[in-house]
């Protein structure tokens, strides 16, 4: 398993360990619930350096960009941000990603998930027919996610950047605890605010942060967050996880991605004609959030049901929500089955357990 600058911070704070991406990532310190609980009412730090960075350099990086996602690049001027995606040649998601406009029609920085690192970069890599410069730095490049309503507070003694009125999607970049070029981003998974820095761990540079950021957040009630906690923070808000709600087989007109499938944008992407007559003709199928009525908790790949007992689709997730306290999940069925407030039936160990439709955010 590969170990990121922080694996042995997680280790000597207690953390429960697991294999996620081939790392070796903290799944919880103090416990799911308590840690979901601390990023939703005060802050909280998730490493995330696993994910994945590409820099695209020169005339054709935005060329290529529009090329090969759905949002419209177009759009970003420097310090802005854009959540998007890769569409393949059959209309399926190759992944979810966020596009950072560093230096506007010729610097950007692509931010992937982590177990599609290779996958990208050779998708992308093969429309790259004007030479663009695309540099992988995924594995020089350090992610700390602080995240919840106190963190840009807690944290703005350590950066020259004004990151308390830094807007939603936007960045700057700045010294952070006394490390030169901090990228901080006002971005995050999980609904609660907070932002993301990205920097490189040369000269000690990842235990100069992380250090700084306990030594001044600790005392506030900052604390260490693992990826169950991510999990469960991202899932209340309806927020898509690679490979579980969207995959290669999932459009994204099906997984509620519409807003940021621009059909009508100058560049044509790949699968544009496919989503085109999607959007013409109607999908068949709709990503719903659903939470239990009776008692149980949904799984990935659990079959739903309607009433009568037809299959008419599956769960991609499910949990037992720490802010709710009821369990909730995610799942396609078929389109004459997605309207809100409908009662569908989740088939736990053979036995269909009743659910709603309901609206997202779920929190």
């Amino acid at each position: 398993m590969k170990s990121t600058p922080f694996t042995q911070k997680h280790i000597a704070l207690g953390a429960k360990m697991a294999a996620f991406a081939g790392y070796n990532m903290p799944i919880s310190y103090s416990g799911i619930n308590d840690e979901h609980a601390t990023v939703r009412n005060n802050a909280g730090v998730f490493d995330v350096s696993h994910m994945g960075e590409f820099m695209l350099k020169g005339a054709g990086a935005l060329d290529l960009i529009q090329r090969v996602t759905t949002n419209d690049a177009s759009k970003l001027t420097n310090g802005k941000a854009q959540y998007s995606c890769l569409t393949n040649t059959t209309g399926g998601i190759v992944d979810d990603l966020i596009v950072y406009c560093i230096e506007e029609n010729n610097v950007y920085m692509l931010v992937v998930n982590a177990s599609n690192i290779e996958k990208d970069w050779n998708w992308i890599q093969q429309f790259n027919t004007a030479g663009v410069e695309m540099h992988n730095i995924s594995e020089k490049t350090c992610l700390l996610a602080i995240q919840g309503p106190n963190a840009s507070k807690i944290l703005q003694p350590l950066t020259n950047q004004d990151i308390l009125n830094l807007k939603y999607y936007t960045f700057a970049k700045g010294t952070f605890a006394g490390v030169d070029n901090v990228l901080i981003s006002a971005t995050g998974y999980t609904g609660a605010g907070g932002i993301e820095i990205y920097f490189e761990d040369a000269n000690g540079a990842a235990d100069k942060i992380w250090d700084a950021i306990f030594e001044i957040g600790a005392p506030q009630g900052l604390k260490p967050i693992g990826l169950g906690a991510r999990d469960t923070l991202r899932l209340e808000m309806g927020y898509c996880l690679y490979g579980n709600d969207i995959d290669d087989t999932t459009s994204p007109l099906e997984g509620g991605l519409g807003w940021i499938t621009k059909l009508t944008k100058e560049t044509s992407f790949t699968a544009k004609e496919i989503l085109e007559k999607q959007k013409a003709e109607g999908i068949q199928r709709k990503l719903i959030g659903f939470e239990m009525v009776d008692r149980g908790i949904p799984r990935h790949d659990y079959v739903i049901k309607d009433e009568a007992g037809n299959v008419i689709g599956k769960v991609t997730s499910g949990t037992q929500a720490p802010s709710l306290n009821k369990a909730i999940g995610l799942g396609y069925v078929q389109l004459a089955h997605s309207a809100i407030g409908s009662d569908i039936y989740i088939d736990i160990r053979n036995t269909p357990v009743k659910a709603k439709i309901v609206k997202f955010p779920f929190a």
